[in-house]
């Protein structure tokens, strides 16, 4: 097991040190998510139905954090059971490729092809060579403290990973509180969101054109941020110039995301059933196309509870794999992903 240096306390607090950032006030609260869902014209967006992959049976079963692996092959997570699995599209088999994953959530392949992993319960970041099988762990603490559980990550084309980590505290005398990290190919790792700014980040994503940093709010407590925010993307990756573009508030939030060439944003959002949170159903369940400037444009609907996130892939990257409650489904688009960053082999 291999791990990266962190960087200095001094460099942290440099790192850290964001001008007007006025996250909560940025815009006004919407109107309402349901009433956006009226003549939408979701065919120039989805051209099939909704399509099931694979069924995962299992003790306890939460599927999240689809990426595609060089051969196209989708590793995603059981959370619940700590296993990373992978579905294979040319034989339909489906495999555990880890079993003890620390409750693997998002998973990402970077431009080289090795699979990072934010480990909730471990509560770490870690990459693994698909060669070797050698896992090093990239982060798992901060400013001298254990980080919370991360949760999602993306990584922009300087090879920068940004990710997200979630407690449900919110002193930072206890330990690290809800925030976005972002990890330098040297290793080196600061802080660029954090409560009170953020309230419960999940999603996170760059732009196909690398210039904006999208990041999604999910906290289910009553007036807390329920919503989707950009911000501009730095030469040196920082960020800056923050506002909410949609807000999916009084309904649940969104929590997995991806983009297409065009720049637009597939949120994966929405429950079939209340929770015992303050989420109402106000947001319909499934995926929601959204413009770069907010708009929503088109509506897929899942069938069951908890649609978590999604990805592209397929040979064309016209295939979008949505991981949701027990199931691995797939919808073919009209428009299609990013071209893969990786270089295989």
């Amino acid at each position: 097991m291999m791990k990266c240096s962190l960087i200095s306390r001094r460099e942290f607090l440099a790192a850290n040190a964001i001008t007007g950032m006025t996250l909560i006030a940025s815009s006004a609260r919407a109107a309402g998510i349901s009433e956006l869902y009226a003549g939408l014209k979701s065919d120039d967006f989805f051209t099939g139905p909704l399509k099931e992959e694979a069924k995962v049976v299992d003790q306890k079963v939460f599927t999240e954090g689809p990426a595609i692996a060089p051969d196209g092959r989708v590793f995603f997570t059981n959370a619940s059971a700590a296993k990373i699995l992978i579905w294979n599209p040319k034989s339909r088999e489906l495999s555990t490729y880890r079993e003890n994953s620390g409750e693997a959530n998002g998973l990402l392949f970077d431009h080289v092809g090795r699979l990072l992993a934010c480990e909730g319960k471990a509560g770490r970041v870690t990459r693994t060579d698909m060669k070797t099988g050698e896992i090093t762990v990239l982060v798992d603490k901060f400013g001298g403290h254990p980080l919370g559980a991360p949760n999602d990550l993306t990584i922009d084309a300087k090879g920068r990973i940004y990710f997200t980590s979630r407690l449900p505290n919110d002193d930072p005398k206890k330990n690290n509180v809800n925030s976005v990290y972002r990890i330098d190919p040297d290793c080196k790792v600061a802080r660029v969101l954090h409560e009170p700014d953020i309230h419960m980040p999940n999603g996170v994503e760059v732009s196909s054109d690398g210039r904006t940093l999208y990041l999604i709010e999910s906290d289910g407590r009553e007036n807390r941020n329920r919503c989707l925010f950009a911000y501009d993307l730095k030469e040196d990756g920082s960020v800056t110039n923050t506002r909410r573009i949609i807000d999916f508030y009084p309904g649940r939030g969104g929590d997995g995301l991806c983009v297409d060439v065009f720049g637009n944003l597939y949120v994966a959002a929405g429950l079939h059933k209340t929770r015992g949170t303050h989420e109402t159903l106000d947001t319909k369940p499934g995926i929601h196309v959204v413009s770069p400037s907010g708009k929503l444009l088109a509506y897929l609907a899942t069938p069951i509870d908890t649609l978590t996130n999604c990805t592209f892939g397929g040979e064309d990257r016209k295939t979008l794999f949505i991981t949701c409650g027990d199931r691995l489904l797939s919808v073919r688009t009209h428009q299609p992903g990013p071209k893969w960053p990786v270089t295989p082999g």
